[in-house]
């Protein structure tokens, strides 16, 4: 098989074939001679790189993963035993929480994430390892397939094989996971890259402070001699001031000879500012990854109280996009049916203080949204008898029901009634003549009385004659 390996000829972080090295590169002009890589090793001793990455991957890992099931048009939490086991256990030494927090930090740190799939007879996925990324080389063939080529990992059951070859799989043995693919679409982007400079200004000025405190938090200083001295007078001075009065020995008493006189400099303005030099790469770090300053000790919180709000933030600008990969990675690397998805509980991210959550739950149930017993789980109660039903009250009625009502004219005005009696009736409909007083009323009724009464006897009268 002719492949072809991205990145290949280009040695990773740790010297094996693998990603063009965007992290582990000189940071100035020389910087390789001196030493000075930018290695991702190095970047994450920065307080601000470690305390966004783990903070990142603790929050997610902390989601709980639940396989969705369609249920007509909305989804509930169901089960299967193809997919439900891998789920709950990924593999035999992490939990569920391990494996997706190594799966969100080697995406963070370097930019791609690779999942190695062991299966059954069956050809059912049961168990996923994430691998090193070190380790991993995507190969592209000429008819554009694309294969995996793995170091050898021990632990994640990865030998070598027999005919003593690289280990290659296809892409559908492997979930790959990356972010940011600013230069190739296999290959993605650490936000270290971005944030590599900062992290080396801060770990500079942490050094620095670091040995001015060691030097008792004092600056250095001059000899100042009356007259002229050799360059080897001068260093054998300096080299007996360092040896006797610096590092540990600083704070002794020191007795110079020959006039020669001590000047300690001082502290420029610029040099006190070191404080805000070290914020500004914190907040620098904070805004490559996308996490509001205060969650990492950046910067004060925000002074309202809101925190499902702040979660709210956290989650759409941070978050969000990371979880909805992870889970359209694991919908598409375990072959999930069309009516199953994955999904990350979200309850144990954005969760607001009692008292909001109280008030949202109580306005649900009362607009009849939410019934007692829904709103009664999420704050982890029983169900009661009868709270399975939303409820409205009685006054309320449907859109459809008033719409019955206005097309069958409520506000025309009744018709006549029909004429009794063979009586002619009104010519004036239902409304009273007002010329009529109640005398005249009580007249037609009495008539009208007399009137049914001799029809009443006039038939009785018939009855006994015919007997």
């Amino acid at each position: 098989m002719n492949a072809q390996t991205v990145g290949s000829g280009l040695l990773g972080p740790f010297g094996s074939g693998g990603w063009w090295p965007l992290i582990v590169r000189e940071a100035f002009t020389g910087a390789w001679q001196r030493n000075v890589e930018l290695r991702p090793e190095t970047i994450l001793a920065y307080h601000a790189v470690y305390a966004c990455i783990t903070l990142i991957s603790a929050d997610i890992g902390k989601l709980a993963v639940r396989l969705m099931k369609a249920d007509g048009e909305v989804w509930i939490q169901g089960t299967s035993p193809a997919f439900s086991p891998v789920l709950r256990k990924p593999n035999r030494y992490q939990n569920h929480i391990q494996f997706v927090e190594n799966w969100i930090m080697s995406k963070l740190t370097r930019g791609n994430t690779y999942v190695l799939k062991e299966r059954d007879a069956r050809g059912v996925v049961v168990a996923l390892y994430v691998l090193d990324p070190n380790r991993c080389r995507p190969l592209v063939t000429e008819d554009g397939s694309v294969y995996y080529q793995l170091d050898i990992d021990y632990l994640a059951g990865v030998t070598p094989p027999d005919d003593g070859q690289q280990f290659i799989v296809p892409a559908s043995e492997i979930i790959h996971d990356r972010m940011n693919c600013l230069f190739h679409p296999l290959v993605g982007t650490s936000p270290l890259f971005a944030c590599a400079l900062a992290a080396r200004q801060g770990l500079a000025i942490l050094n620095n402070s670091a040995d001015f405190f060691e030097n008792g938090a004092e600056p250095g200083g001059i000899l100042v001699a009356p007259g002229a001295i050799s360059d080897e007078t001068a260093k054998r001075l300096k080299e007996r001031w360092e040896a006797n009065y610096g590092g540990v020995n600083r704070g002794r008493i020191a007795v110079l000879g020959d006039n020669l006189k001590y000047e300690p400099l001082m502290m420029k303005a610029v040099d006190a500012q070191l404080i805000d030099q070290l914020k500004m790469t914190s907040e620098i770090v904070c805004s490559v990854f996308h996490v509001p300053g205060y969650m990492v000790g950046v910067g004060t919180a925000p002074t309202y109280n809101n925190i499902e709000a702040l979660s709210q933030n956290y989650y759409s600008q941070c978050l969000q996009s990371l979880i909805e990969s992870f889970e359209l990675c694991m919908d598409e690397g375990l072959a999930l049916p069309p009516d199953f998805r994955t999904e990350l509980d979200l309850d144990g991210l954005l969760r607001m203080d009692t008292a909001t959550m109280i008030k949202t739950l109580t306005d649900g149930v009362g607009g009849g949204i939410v019934a007692p017993n829904e709103a009664r789980q999420r704050l982890n109660m029983r169900p009661v008898k009868g709270g399975a039903t939303p409820y409205l009250q009685q006054q309320n009625y449907s859109l459809a029901a008033l719409d019955e009502r206005d097309r069958n004219g409520p506000f025309e005005k009744p018709a006549a009634p029909a004429p009794v009696g063979g009586q002619p009736a009104s010519t004036s409909g239902n409304h009273e003549d007002p010329s009529e007083d109640d005398s005249t009323k009580e007249t037609e009724q009495a008539r009208t009385a007399r009137w049914f009464a001799r029809i009443v006897n006039g038939l009785t009268e018939g009855a006994d004659d015919h007997a």
